[in-house]
């Protein structure tokens, strides 16, 4: 009560200046750690990918109901951030076709982990696709090349996949930071069946992750499809 009320947007203003001083000193500094590991990269003759990357997996026990976090059940595999160092993580890594239902696979940039609430993936969303399971393997595949080389077009809004294995078929995602962009969002889309030259018979669907947070459901009550 003691503060004026002319003085409440001017402590706000402070904070919100403040925030963005915070986030625009965060992104500097992940620049330069990124070309500081280029650097060092190159030097030791190695080729070093745009952005560092991790490998996430989750497994759950089928019928068993536990009171463990999902975040607790995503387990970190790998990092790389050569294409040295990809292709001596990725020939150790089990097949698709190998793991056992329901698993997911996660492949996101370093410091973003594979959660709805994460900050880079709060404000963004998923575009799906359902794949047999004869054909998942191929399709992950491509889609982790084309990440890892950053192929794709709109590429800095994608923050990582995910491959679901399930026991009917796999489901394939993409998580973008930005569900608002809608213009972002259909880039994404058209790049992704550009890249993995999905047939037309395919259908891709698209979600916001704060959707998923409403409905606990990562695949259905999908908003949009394309």
């Amino acid at each position: 009560m003691e503060i004026s009320e002319k003085k409440e947007p001017e402590n706000n203003n402070n904070i919100s200046q403040t925030t963005t001083l915070d986030s625009s000193s965060t992104a500097d500094i992940i620049d330069k750690e990124s070309e500081e590991r280029q650097a060092r990269d190159l030097k030791a003759g190695l080729h070093p990918l745009k952005h560092k990357f991790i490998f996430w997996y989750t497994r759950r026990t089928p019928g068993v109901r536990t009171q463990t976090s999902y975040e607790d059940n995503i387990k970190k595999i790998v990092e790389f951030s050569t294409v040295e160092g990809f292709w001596v993580c990725y020939c150790h890594l089990a097949r698709p076709s190998l793991l056992p239902s329901p698993t997911d696979l996660h492949l996101f940039k370093e410091g973003i982990r594979p959660l709805w609430e994460d900050s880079a993936n709060c404000n963004g969303g998923k575009w799906i696709i359902r794949f047999k399971k004869v054909v998942s393997g191929r399709f992950w595949e491509d889609l982790v090349l084309a990440l890892v080389g950053d192929q794709l077009d709109y590429s800095d809004d994608i923050c990582g996949a995910v491959l679901s294995i399930r026991y009917n078929e796999d489901i394939l995602s993409v998580w973008n930071r930005n569900a608002s962009d809608r213009q972002g969002v259909m880039a994404l889309r058209d790049a992704i069946k550009r890249h993995l030259k999905l047939p037309h018979s395919y259908v891709m669907d698209y979600k916001p992750h704060d959707a998923s947070l409403r409905d606990n459901s990562s695949y259905r009550n999908t908003w949009l499809r394309g």
